[in-house]
């Protein structure tokens, strides 16, 4: 069987179980409907969660999507109780976490991240903390 050929790939984010039709479907060049209803049925298990989706579009209008896990900084808010991160990280704290809610959100994102253990997870994730204006319970910053 020939290959596909790839006509474009595109990261998308849409909130669990909610992906409509829209612009940014449309420019990835896919049946729309089929995809929403698709993305719909495997994520509504993670309601209220953003799920990002890398979606590869074929040249007969056939797609392929993967999921990929929560942004960090989405799962960060969500541990400190906060709304958004500070403008200015250094000096204005936008809220706190624990270390094991920084081990549990670091073991979630494991597959979608550059790591080798959950220890070196836990760094990157509290460096987006940091950057965030959230402070990590023990950690110096």
């Amino acid at each position: 069987m020939a290959k596909k050929k790839i006509t474009k790939i595109s990261k998308l984010q849409f909130k669990a179980g909610q992906a409509k039709p829209g612009p940014a479907l449309a420019a990835a060049g896919i049946n729309m409907p089929k995809f929403c209803t698709e993305f719909n049925d495997k994520t509504k298990d993670r309601a209220g969660d953003i799920v990002p989706v890398i979606i590869t579009a074929y040249e007969d209008k056939s797609f392929d999507f993967v999921l990929k896990t929560t942004p960090a900084a989405v799962l960060l808010l969500k541990a400190a109780g906060a709304k958004k991160g500070s403008g200015t990280p250094n000096s204005v704290k936008a809220g706190k976490v624990t270390k094991a809610q920084l081990k549990e959100i670091a073991e979630y994102k494991m597959p979608d991240l550059n790591a080798n253990d959950v220890e070196a997870a836990m760094r990157i994730v509290a460096g987006t903390a940091r950057n965030m204006g959230i402070e990590v319970e023990g950690e110096e910053n």
